[in-house]
């Protein structure tokens, strides 16, 4: 640490004291060449979790939106809040193992949607049609009679 009276880099660490919330801890410091004391703070660096849009832009993961675009997909159906809450649990744990820090949107999209499959069919195919941007009624009939045969679609 560089002293910020004289700006030697040697310094020995006096005492040291982790906040109340545990998130922060101060640190007194003594310069090695002239002796003054000065504090500083530590604290954990928060890279965000970040999803890459379909255009490319970047934006920082947010649960309440997953959870939001499911409970509307799921909106009037007999889905237990458990399964919501396991599947945007699932959502975040995907997210969250990236070693880079980040996961494209389809992939994501893929996901909910494959479990959404397995649990409700009408909340599946509610929330295929906004993700997967349907542009008319024949696209909206073709993922019906796919799922209705039984088939994967592969996308």
């Amino acid at each position: 640490m560089k002293c910020p009276f004289c700006g030697h880099f040697e310094d020995r660490v006096v005492d040291s004291r982790e906040s109340r919330e545990g998130d922060v801890i101060r640190r007194r410091r003594e310069c090695e060449k002239c002796g003054r004391r000065f504090t500083t703070y530590e604290r954990i660096d928060e890279i965000p979790y970040m999803v890459v849009k379909k255009d490319g832009r970047r934006e920082p993961f947010e649960r309440q939106k997953v959870l939001t675009g499911i409970l509307k997909a799921c909106e009037k159906r007999p889905i237990p809040m458990a399964k919501i809450e396991a599947i945007v649990d699932a959502v975040e744990a995907y997210v969250h193992n990236s070693p880079d820090r980040e996961r494209s949107t389809q992939k994501i999209g893929q996901l909910i949607m494959r479990r959404l499959k397995e649990l409700d069919k009408v909340a599946y195919v509610r929330f295929a049609s906004v993700y997967l941007e349907f542009q008319d009624v024949s696209e909206f009939m073709n993922e019906l009679k796919q799922l209705v045969r039984g088939k994967k679609k592969k996308r």
